[in-house]
């Protein structure tokens, strides 16, 4: 068969002829008929991801997709070691798998678990959202952010979504699918757009996909605001670092306010918590879909270009998925 194969840390994966799947331990051979080009993937076969070690070179990569089991049911699923979804066929687990409204597209139902069940995870675990949460998204425009701003409003029930980035026209959108009100990164003074919007009204919740300097101006807002004399608890979830992996963050900023923070991702969250997410999740976001309730930009690509589309630029906003 055909696949996307890495033969070298940090290497984009070249198409090339693969050894087919054997049915083994309780999995199955399914036919793939679509596979997302996520951050995960791409960081797990670069070598640095914390999760990289439990891979084994060569790799075929794609940590999710839909496929086709053998009597014809289309599923969202992942695919078993040493497998992955790049590829004409991959072994999967069939009772972990998740049947596929027919009013779903493959290439939208491929794209739509990776950032749904993350910003799911993110607002139910670590935010904590509660109806009526005053609610900011920062680094709202990416694919996973803009998600979780319009589950936001419609699954989760907050009361007001303030949503910042850089793209002024992906924030325009955002205002047609749930954020309340937007702040444009680079044309606005973060800060004091964050802090008067506090004042006026505190936010309980964040959800961070930038880290770096904009995640310092916005705890700095929140911890130095005329709020800070005052006890409000805001639940601060860090998510991506798409700003910086790194920031400062001064002592008296935790201390002057009763702001917690957690991070979202593989070994923050307890399996268990992530399996009941999941279980709970994806079935409610295919219905969402199919329902016109959810949006996400996507655009399909061949797999047999998978070594130049892994190495450009995925259009804003826009998940791409790669198609045997």
């Amino acid at each position: 068969m055909k696949a996307a194969v890495v033969e070298e840390w940090g290497r984009a994966p070249i198409y090339t002829d693969h050894p087919e799947p054997v049915a083994r331990d309780g999995g199955v051979v399914a036919t793939v008929e679509a596979s997302a080009l996520t951050n995960l993937t791409k960081g797990l076969v670069s070598g640095k991801h914390y999760a990289s070690r439990e891979l084994t070179l060569p790799a075929i990569p794609g940590v999710d997709g839909v496929a086709r089991l053998e009597d014809g049911t289309r599923v969202y699923t992942g695919a078993l070691k040493p497998y992955g979804m790049m590829a004409e066929r991959t072994l999967v687990d069939p009772r972990g798998a998740v049947v596929i409204p027919d009013d779903v597209d493959s290439v939208t139902a491929a794209a739509i678990p990776n950032p749904g069940v993350s910003a799911w995870m993110s607002l139910k675990h670590a935010a904590a959202i509660r109806p009526g949460d005053n609610v900011l998204v920062l680094g709202a425009t990416g694919v996973t952010g803009s998600t979780a701003v319009q589950l936001a409003k419609s699954a989760f029930g907050a009361g007001r979504v303030v949503v910042a980035g850089r793209d002024t026209t992906r924030l325009d959108w955002l205002r047609t699918v749930g954020a309340d009100d937007a702040i444009a990164i680079g044309n606005e003074d973060l800060r004091a757009r964050v802090a008067s919007l506090h004042a006026e009204r505190p936010f309980d919740a964040v959800l961070d996909y930038l880290w770096g300097e904009p995640a310092e101006q916005v705890l700095d807002a929140l911890g130095t605001s005329e709020l800070a004399a005052r006890y409000h608890h805001t639940r601060y979830a860090q998510i991506g670092s798409m700003a910086g992996l790194t920031m400062t963050l001064p002592a008296g900023i935790l201390r002057s306010a009763a702001i917690t923070i957690s991070g979202v991702g593989l070994g923050s969250i307890p399996p268990e918590v992530i399996g009941r997410i999941r279980a709970e999740a994806l079935p409610k976001m295919f219905a969402m879909v199919a329902a016109g309730e959810l949006h996400l930009g996507v655009e399909a690509r061949s797999l047999a270009d998978v070594e130049s589309t892994w190495t450009a630029k995925e259009p804003s906003g826009t998940r791409v998925v790669l198609t045997p």
